[in-house]
């Protein structure tokens, strides 16, 4: 089959005078006209056919004003089929009022070219992405690490967009200072709960109050929330922080809906959460917090050791923590290649039997105390 170009001789010959000798005006018509033309059969045209638009457009629009390259965008944007080379320069042009109206409509821009976007251009492109009918974690990790809190506020509201586990853990740091991104997230009807309970944790009580107003259904969740650590904090010890309790039921929590895991012990420790990460090995070492906390402020890491090996953590958890420990007690980190041996060699059952023994020493000196 012959190619049948969809640009008449006519056209074609404006074309090339247009770009010849043609003044600002002219090219504008002509823009005008070349978009006029693909818009109204842009259903019709072969690869082949768009191709040639694709080179017309780029031609044109090379020495046009910013105002004229914006109609483009926005009438581009819209189309199912447009000119796939011409859209990228359109959408990765470092003017926002050019750039965004293809970012934030065009369905022609595949997942790779949206994520290069929104790790390379500026908030104004961040802020249209954020925008559009559907957004995949991939991408939405990237504007709530990346994004100021008018794109994460976007992202937040925009019911089209799903998140990944680290990116709902990013927004709720997010949201730990700014109470207007905690109160979107309170609206997302999808929000998983165990990361709405670390939500509901860290708010203050001014926000809980508008996360309740915001959607009633959470009224209740909240208010149970606050009763557990309530109780909590009163039956807690004396020396105990609010912010400690607060901590060990988030983390107790997260073990009852079946959340916690190694992988989170590791993100407790590398982030030098003592406290979630003490609560965190006492459930998975199935221990007592106060036996978890004794032995982790002993001066050699063979408590770390041994709680570690009945939880069945591998080495770089293992690492983390003694990490953590070293960096909150402003030591300077080391290899640990004497630990790493010893753990190697340690025994479930040996560290079963130690844990066992300090249980009792702890009972004990909990009844002298008595």
């Amino acid at each position: 089959m012959v190619f049948k170009s969809p640009l008449s001789a006519n056209l074609l010959d404006d074309l090339q005078t247009a770009l010849a000798h043609g003044n600002v005006a002219r090219r504008v018509d002509m823009l005008r006209r070349v978009t006029d033309l693909f818009i109204d059969h842009a259903p019709d045209y072969s690869a082949a056919q768009i191709a040639v638009f694709d080179d017309v457009f780029e031609c044109l629009i090379e020495h046009l004003e910013s105002h004229t390259q914006v109609v483009l965008a926005e009438r581009l944007g819209a189309a199912g089929n447009a000119p796939p080379r011409v859209l990228r320069k359109l959408a990765f042009d470092d003017r926002v009022e050019i750039a965004a109206p293809v970012l934030s409509q065009s369905s022609q821009l595949d997942e790779p070219t949206l994520i290069e976007n929104a790790r390379t251009k500026s908030q104004g492109h961040l802020l249209a992405i954020s925008t559009r009918k559907t957004l995949s974690g991939a991408i939405t990790d990237i504007l709530v690490e990346r994004g100021d809190d008018e794109v994460v506020t976007s992202t937040v509201n925009n019911l089209g967009a799903s998140f990944s586990e680290r990116g709902y853990d990013r927004l709720v740091q997010r949201a730990g200072n700014n109470d207007g991104i905690a109160t979107c997230m309170a609206l997302r009807p999808s929000i998983p709960r165990h990361h709405l309970l670390k939500l509901i944790n860290q708010a203050s009580a001014s926000v809980r109050a508008r996360m309740a107003s915001a959607n009633p259904k959470l009224a209740e969740e909240i208010a149970s929330a606050v009763q557990r650590v309530t109780r909590q904090t009163r039956s807690a010890p004396a020396t105990m922080s609010e912010e400690a309790v607060i901590s060990h039921e988030l983390v107790r929590l997260l073990h009852k809906d079946g959340r916690l895991d190694e992988n989170e012990v590791m993100k407790f420790a590398i982030n030098e959460k003592f406290d979630e990460t003490n609560a965190a090995i006492a459930c998975l070492a199935h221990v007592p917090v106060s036996v978890v906390e004794a032995m982790m402020i002993e001066a050699s890491n063979e408590g770390i050791l041994i709680l570690s090996k009945v939880a069945g953590f591998a080495w770089p958890t293992v690492k983390a923590i003694i990490d953590m420990r070293q960096k909150l007690a402003n030591q300077p980190l080391s290899e640990n290649i004497a630990d790493r041996d010893t753990y190697e060699r340690l025994r479930p059952s040996t560290a079963q039997q130690v844990l066992r023994f300090h249980r009792m020493q702890q009972v004990t000196a909990d009844t002298s105390v008595a």
